[in-house]
């Protein structure tokens, strides 16, 4: 009866605290310079969608209890949602709007999540590569950074796999974009 007075509860903490750290790690510049992810609120929700699904994929994998994991992923999806209603609105999207373009913003998070786990279940890059230049980088030919975003993600998935969310905190976890310029030759 009294909960509200003892706040949220940890795992909605814990899980604020990490879409906290995904946007964080979406916003290194070396995104946008270094692998010519567009700087607009665009490119901006292709990486906050990338690592939000990243982090989320991971918790799956990490022999958690699948009840834990699913109020978890709830919570953060939650955090993105809050997150997408408050950008729309700083940006000045109406009252009445707003609620479409978060719908829109949760479904393209979910199509890009079907569409990037089947990518990273090949063994090549080809579809990889194809959702990238679909999603992050609009069509536009840009083969070069997204061989680089591909071995990101690919390092990102090694990285992460079975780390718990106290562990995914640390920004020990999150490899550095820039380095996936030199990775992106081996691939």
């Amino acid at each position: 009866m009294l909960n509200w007075l003892m706040g949220k509860p940890k795992v909605a903490r814990t899980a604020e605290a990490l879409y906290a750290r995904i946007v964080d790690a979406a916003r290194q510049p070396a995104f946008y310079k270094d692998l010519e992810v567009p700087d607009t609120a665009e490119g901006r929700f292709e990486m906050v969608a990338l690592h939000l699904f990243q982090a989320l994929e991971a918790l799956k994998t990490g022999g958690l209890d699948p009840a834990y994991v699913e109020a978890f992923s709830r919570h953060t999806i939650e955090a993105f949602v809050t997150d997408m209603d408050d950008c729309m609105r700083e940006m000045g999207v109406g009252d009445l709007t707003v609620p479409k373009r978060v719908k829109r913003a949760a479904a393209g998070f979910y199509e890009r999540t079907g569409v990037y786990r089947a990518a990273l279940s090949e063994v090549d890059n080809t579809a990889l590569l194809a959702a990238l230049g679909r999603y992050v980088y609009q069509g536009r030919d840009a083969a070069r950074p997204a061989l680089a975003l591909a071995a990101y993600m690919r390092t990102m998935s090694i990285e992460l796999a079975g780390a718990p969310p106290e562990t995914m905190l640390s920004s020990t976890q999150v490899p550095n974009p820039a380095n996936s310029l030199d990775a992106s030759h081996a691939l």
